[in-house]
């Protein structure tokens, strides 16, 4: 079986980041340009849904874009924390342990600058997995219907209709998503495929 699984969310705690570059470069530490209209940035927590523009308050969603992949993408996608502690620790194991019997993939919605700082990011915490593929709105159908079981947080990946079997890794953003099953640790994972005997 070829078993993917997405790094935000479940591997990078992408979204944590981003609030720290938001609360320091625009609120507490802004300067406002001269030319630059007044503007209240805030940040809507906790976050609830993947809709970016509902949490990181700019005045257009061009602005918004720019933060995430112009200005801060690196500091963002590269210097965000694993999820949990033991992450790529665990990965690394479930990599050892399925590789001889399943094809494991890593696949993530990057564009631009993004995919250069996750791949730094990936390096940092030394993930072992050989396939990396990132995918895009133009790509996902080709990446995603290869797939037979997918990890992910990301609601509309999981309710997507591709055919791949789903494991929930829960959130705050995706309570009401329904899944196949569901894990709150990647040792979830690990205890999950024991039970269902995935060979």
């Amino acid at each position: 079986m070829k078993i993917a699984f997405e790094i935000n969310g479940v591997l990078r705690n992408t979204f944590g980041k981003a609030e720290e570059v938001y609360q320091k470069f625009f609120i507490d530490d802004y300067i406002k340009g001269e030319d630059e209209e007044e503007f209240e940035f805030r940040l809507n927590l906790p976050i609830t849904s993947t809709t970016l523009s509902q949490h990181f308050v700019f005045p257009d969603e061009e602005r918004l874009m720019e933060f995430f992949y112009v200005d801060f993408p690196m500091n963002i996608f590269g210097h965000s924390q694993s999820t949990e502690t033991s992450t790529f620790h665990d990965l690394n194991d479930i990599y050892k342990d399925l590789r001889e019997n399943h094809e494991l993939v890593i696949i993530s919605n990057e564009i631009e600058k993004s995919k250069p700082a996750t791949l730094f990011f990936l390096s940092k915490f030394g993930c072992m997995f050989e396939k990396i593929l990132f995918y895009n709105q133009y790509t996902e159908k080709d990446i995603l219907s290869d797939v037979d079981i997918i990890v992910s947080t990301q609601p509309q990946i999981l309710d997507s209709e591709y055919g791949f079997k789903t494991i929930k890794y829960k959130t705050t953003y995706n309570e009401n998503t329904s899944s196949d099953f569901e894990i709150e640790t990647l040792k979830g994972f690990k205890d999950l495929y024991e039970k269902l005997n995935l060979k």
